[in-house]
């Protein structure tokens, strides 16, 4: 907890064949031996992170791929944990080998990084391989014919002679994209000196000596917008209340935590959950509240997809294995199905369900969560987010969306569909 959280950083993955000198050259960028390094190919196996401060950037999640061009049945799993990556990247490094040039490993990742969105720069890595200036500008000339761009940047470099290594800084620097995360988890929804009471569970689930991350970012995201944050557990939420001598602008609270803080706060008083606010920071808040309306239509045999991006030991009554089900085959159906996945599983067949329940994703950089809820789009099947899922099962989700106006609409507007309909 002392350092950015990983998915606060932005994400810089590092593609390229084997052997072309993709470990090498975060070596050299970082000024560390963070990646083995081999003159045999295929050194680097499963997708390497190191959390680090890249300057002139600042902290930064540096992510080392295995070869595109692995091969044998260990190297098309290889090339699968690489291409997952692109979910995640925000910003692509892309290492060609001078004496390779360009091909269609290069070409088809090109392609990955367009349909995806991801920017991305390319480094012409070992150029003492080249006898000229003039092969050297053949080669780019064959990439820029490609890739047909404008702004492409291309930089000449050489790990092994720390050759253009400032260049690579300084261009991921230009190059990274600016809007990386939502501007604030809830600095707008209170003005500065108001009171945010923030309802924290303390049980068997809590880790030990600490809160939970979104828990701590909402604490520091409301000191760093001039707030001031109590926090309290659920049973004592409507005396500590009390106490203030002026209501508190709004109320968060722990999802699981939602019906009896409901309860416990009066209407005119602000609600929502840690888990609403970061649907918004980490993702979409309005495709999340659009996937209520598919949880409303859920019935007997559909099938559910739980996905939670940490990998933390399950309880006996854990959100997303038992609670959540537990909650869904009461209000609904208890023949509807559940499938589970966790950390950085997702599953390409999307199309198996019927609705997809993720968690916070406090865990998660901003880029993945979009691009699984753009596979999910893509796929035809709706998302919803754990706070919003728990809120309308408990039949507050209209409450939990005052904060937020343009979603509160959106779903109001849904609602009144389905009467007509009805």
């Amino acid at each position: 907890m002392n350092s950015t959280a990983k998915g606060d950083r932005p994400h810089i993955a590092v593609f390229g064949r084997r052997n072309v000198g993709k470990s090498s050259l975060i070596n050299k960028l970082t000024n560390q031996n963070l990646a083995l390094v081999s003159s045999q190919p295929g050194t680097t196996t499963d997708p390497v992170y190191k959390a680090m401060e890249l300057l002139p950037i600042g902290p930064v999640m540096m992510i080392d791929t295995a070869g595109i061009d692995d091969q044998g049945e260990l190297g098309e799993m290889r090339i699968k944990k690489t291409k997952e990556i692109l979910r995640k990247t925000d910003l692509a490094l892309l290492v060609i080998s001078a004496s390779q040039g360009i091909g269609r490993f290069e070409e088809e990742l090109i392609k990955d990084f367009k349909a995806k969105d991801i920017a991305y720069i390319i480094v012409i890595n070992k150029i003492e391989m080249l006898k000229n200036k003039k092969e050297i500008n053949l080669l780019k000339d064959k990439i820029n014919k490609f890739t047909a761009e404008k702004n492409l940047i291309i930089i000449e470099a050489s790990a092994e002679e720390k050759i253009g290594i400032k260049k690579i800084r300084d261009a991921l620097a230009k190059k990274m994209p600016e809007d990386l995360s939502y501007d604030t988890i809830m600095g707008d929804l209170f003005d500065p000196g108001d009171v945010v009471v923030l309802v924290t569970p303390i049980d068997s689930a809590a880790p030990k000596g600490r809160l939970i991350l979104p828990q701590v970012q909402t604490i520091r995201d409301i000191l760093d917008n001039d707030g001031t944050a109590l926090v309290t557990k659920k049973a004592e939420v409507s005396s500590e209340i009390d106490k203030l001598q002026k209501k508190p602008k709004i109320v968060v609270t722990d999802s699981q935590a939602f019906e009896k803080v409901s309860e416990a706060v009066a209407e005119d008083i602000l609600m929502t959950g840690f888990s609403v606010l970061f649907a918004r920071y980490k993702g979409d808040l309005n495709t999340f509240v659009q996937g209520a309306k598919a949880m409303e239509q859920l019935k007997a045999g559909d099938k559910v997809l739980v996905a939670e991006a940490c990998t933390h030991r399950r309880q006996q009554d854990d959100i997303g294995t038992v609670k959540i089900p537990n909650w869904v085959h009461s209000k609904i159906s208890s023949e509807i199905e559940f499938d589970h996945v966790s950390g950085r599983e997702f599953p390409e067949n999307l199309k198996d369900y019927d609705v997809i329940l993720h968690c916070g994703s406090c865990m998660l950089n901003r880029k993945e969560v979009l691009s699984r809820l753009k596979e999910a789009e893509n796929a035809g099947v709706p998302v919803i987010n754990y706070g919003i899922g728990i809120a309308w099962l408990h039949g507050i989700l209209d409450r939990a969306l005052k904060p937020f106006p343009e979603a509160l609409k959106l779903w109001q507007q849904d609602q009144e569909k389905i009467i007509g309909v009805v």
